[in-house]
């Protein structure tokens, strides 16, 4: 089991996962190590200032006047024992007269980030405290990993999108060539079948078995016109949506067992006009129907829901079928997913495909409940006017 993870896909991952988490470090060992030099520096310049106060006046200074000008990044307070402040460098000035709390303010801000200097009088024993921040240097050293790692997580989130999306692409494209390969090669025998019934047909003896075969003929060749349509945009035309669902129920109801029922509801509406696909549609419905007498077993009750609102309309199939596990309802929709013994699990993943994709509605499980059956639900637009 070991084995299955032992790919370039891993490898990669560990690599960017040991290069990120070896930057976090060096970055914190730098940054580490630029503060205790920074400390050093505040300390130096804490004895200059002193120095220059308490020097004679023929004192040569040059040097530690050096040491104060050449610290020009790193914001120090000098505080006395009463608390006053005695001296500030490398703030805002602006701020300073503007606001009379913002020195206080930085003091508590520096006290968070280092401990105070603090400097001893020799002569008359008092302290100050310098209080001292991070330099611009320092601060961009310490918040380099994160920007690098949210950096890295934006390239990881783009490269995984972009690999599944190109995923769903060649599986679309994949479905598509298998179901016009699919129609291209039932077209053939669907013509030769027609050509035998029509020769059927004109023998008086063979009428009724002719019918017959007329009738599989034209059910083969719907799945032909459905399964040439799928990857292409099919044209929508106008139909009534309850004259559809009943012509489709009627199909399986003739072709189910005695003690399954078939129940449509429609309220008081005659007519539900609905832009759709007959074929396409007429194939949802068939495939919902299918998945809810397998789910009962031979009994049972089918019912079916439509109702409508100004702009939508609604069809629930519900069945009292055996019901979905919890666990699997997220899966249904999955290409493969199938709970059957038989069938390679893609009905339901091309029914929401057609209702999603080309009649801009939703497909979904709407409730279910071991023991107690299940729901599906199809959101179509009405048609304008």
């Amino acid at each position: 089991m070991f084995y299955r993870f032992l790919n370039w896909r891993t490898a990669l991952s560990v690599i960017a996962i040991v290069i990120v988490t070896g930057t976090v470090f060096y970055s914190q060992y730098l940054a580490n190590k630029i503060a205790a030099d920074e400390r050093q520096k505040v300390e130096t310049w804490v004895e200059a200032e002193k120095f220059l106060i308490s020097s004679p006046p023929d004192t040569d200074t040059r040097l530690v006047s050096a040491i104060i000008i050449n610290n020009n990044d790193i914001p120090i307070i000098g505080v006395n024992e009463a608390g006053g402040i005695i001296h500030y460098i490398n703030l805002d000035s602006a701020k300073v007269n503007r606001d009379s709390g913002y020195l206080h303010q930085k003091i508590r801000q520096f006290k968070s980030q280092h401990e105070p200097i603090v400097y001893t009088d020799p002569l008359n024993g008092k302290k100050d405290l310098y209080y001292y921040g991070s330099s611009a240097l320092l601060q961009e050293v310490k918040y380099y990993p994160l920007v690098q790692l949210l950096i890295v997580a934006l390239f990881i989130f783009f490269a995984l999108y972009a690999i599944a999306t190109r995923n769903r692409s060649v599986q679309n494209q994949l479905w598509a060539g298998m179901a016009k390969e699919t129609a291209h090669q039932l077209g053939t025998p669907v013509t030769s079948l027609q050509g035998w019934v029509a020769m059927l047909k004109e023998d008086p003896y063979n009428e009724k078995m002719a019918a017959e075969l007329a009738k599989d003929v034209d059910r083969l060749q719907l799945v032909s016109d459905r399964f040439s349509k799928i990857g292409s945009t099919p044209k929508l035309e106008e139909k009534d949506l309850l004259a559809q669902v009943g012509n489709m129920v009627d199909y399986i109801r003739r072709r189910s067992p005695e003690k399954v029922q078939f129940i449509i509801n429609a309220g008081n509406a005659q007519t539900i006009p609905v832009k759709i696909s007959a074929s396409l549609f007429d194939w949802v419905i068939e495939n919902l129907l299918k998945n809810a007498l397998d789910a009962m077993g031979g009994k049972g009750v089918i019912t079916i829901d439509i109702t409508q609102t100004s702009e939508q309309v609604q069809i629930d199939v519900n069945d009292t079928g055996r019901g979905i596990n919890s666990a699997n309802i997220n899966s249904v929709f999955k290409p493969g997913f199938t709970t059957k013994k038989r069938g390679w699990g893609l009905g339901l993943t091309l029914s929401r495909r057609i209702i999603q994709q080309y009649h801009t509605g939703q497909l979904f499980v709407k409730s279910s409940e071991a023991g107690k059956g299940t729901t599906f639900r199809i959101i179509l637009q009405k048609s304008a006017g």
